[in-house]
């Protein structure tokens, strides 16, 4: 089946996974048990990535107390765990038989440590969910993604996407309306360069690959066939990542953008050097200084009717090793119920996958927020696109560094179909 987006079908800065997989050994138990008022009690262990600044940290603290009072018979424990290293991190607790009973993490977290044995199966879970009609309350086609050999290895709880900011005021000076095609995003970002001034800014990290993405699935391509084979060069691709390499060739991206962070692309707009981002939502609360200055563009349509961005479904999962599997369901399923406080007190900066979160005022308050629920969540899709859901080979296609190099030969005005060929060539060997 055709991946048709988040709704229609299917912050910090996105962490792909690092490339391999250690054999991980099973041996002992995360969860323990002690006594509390004469009764034993589940002592479990939640690990959660940094997702935000300081005050979100403080959030899920305040959330796992909360959990506690509720639940005497289950006593939880936060752990705030940090992007660097993070892989080694769980590996190394698997390993050692010291896994979280429950963790979050990056996409493709789950159906990787599944598929070594080492997360655990949430269909009971979602079949409870369902049961109860809980589930109606996520965002169509977010649940259902995190399934792998007929299993939901996860649930999800964020969504982490991608959408084009624009400078209000550079347009504004230069008599430049916002783009809706490839045409005219063509056109906008050759009029806005001028001096030491660009179109665009793009980078050639991590970010900079979630530029491709965005093209390549606001055309209607994606980088896999239905039934999970490498499709890189497929005609839609070819087109797209050629377009964007003649934004390149045309002078519209900032040259310094091949050698650029994702950092460096943000200073570059932030600093009137470029017109026009591609970065995460919420960009304005981390650079109020132009804040007012700043807007995101409505969905883009490409030469053949399309509409996407690239989006990411945030999951959050059970470990093997845990000694209550029941408790830690109970836990999670009680953490994804009441995750508000987490944008509300925490500024998370990625989007809620609950209708009924989405729902708050903070939400429906915020400009831009609502604009991106309304508008670009529909039309989003993942890096699996056209596979219906999510394999283990995604994470090392991600951060194996293949998608790097062609950003980095795109940006350095390289040939378009020598660059795809080699970047093709190394995904066939990783996915085989």
């Amino acid at each position: 089946m055709r991946d048709q987006g988040f709704v229609n079908q299917s912050a910090i800065d996105r962490r792909t996974l690092l490339k391999g997989a250690a054999a991980l050994g099973l041996a002992g138990a995360a969860g323990q048990r002690f006594m509390r008022s004469g009764a034993a009690a589940t002592n479990l262990q939640f690990w959660d990535m940094v997702w935000g600044p300081p005050e979100y940290i403080d959030t899920g603290k305040k959330l796992v107390d909360q959990f506690n009072k509720a639940n005497p018979d289950i006593t939880a424990e936060y752990r705030s765990t940090p992007w660097n290293n993070w892989y080694q991190t769980f590996t190394t607790a698997i390993g050692a038989g010291t896994a979280p009973d429950v963790s979050t993490g990056a996409a493709y977290q789950s159906v990787q440590f599944f598929d070594q044995g080492a997360v655990a199966p949430v269909d009971d879970l979602i079949a409870k969910m369902k049961a109860s009609g809980e589930l109606d309350d996520f965002l169509p086609g977010t649940y259902e993604r995190l399934q792998y050999q007929n299993h939901y290895v996860a649930l999800p709880w964020a969504i982490d996407i991608r959408i084009p900011y624009y400078r209000k005021d550079l347009f504004d000076a230069a008599g430049v309306k916002p783009p809706t095609n490839w045409d005219e995003f063509a056109a906008a970002a050759k009029a806005l360069t001028k001096g030491n001034q660009y179109g665009v800014v793009s980078c050639g990290d991590t970010l900079g690959t979630h530029h491709m993405y965005f093209f390549i699935l606001d055309n209607g391509g994606g980088l896999f066939t239905e039934d999970g084979k490498p499709d890189l060069m497929n005609d839609r691709n070819v087109e797209a990542l050629t377009f964007f390499s003649d934004l390149v060739k045309a002078g519209s991206v900032h040259p310094a953008s091949a050698g650029y962070t994702s950092d460096d692309a943000v200073k570059a707009f932030t600093q009137g050097a470029a017109a026009m981002l591609i970065t995460n939502p919420g960009f304005e609360t981390r650079a109020p200084e132009i804040a007012d200055k700043i807007a995101i563009l409505d969905p883009i349509t490409g030469p053949h009717g399309d509409k996407g961005t690239i989006a990411w479904v945030n999951n959050i999962m059970l470990y093997e090793q845990s000694k209550d599997k029941a408790a830690a369901s109970t836990f999670l399923e009680w953490w994804l119920s009441n995750l508000t406080p987490l944008w509300t007190e925490g500024h998370l900066t990625q989007l809620p996958v609950r209708k009924s979160i989405a729902s708050n005022e903070y939400f429906t308050q915020n400009p831009n927020m609502k604009q991106i629920l309304d508008q670009w969540v529909p039309v989003a899709k993942t890096t699996a696109t056209h596979y219906p859901g999510i394999f283990p080979a995604l994470n090392e296609v991600e951060g194996e560094g293949v998608m790097q190099t062609l950003v980095q030969d795109l940006l350095q005005g390289k040939d378009v179909k020598e660059s795809m060929t080699k970047a093709d060539e190394r995904m066939k060997e990783i996915v085989k």
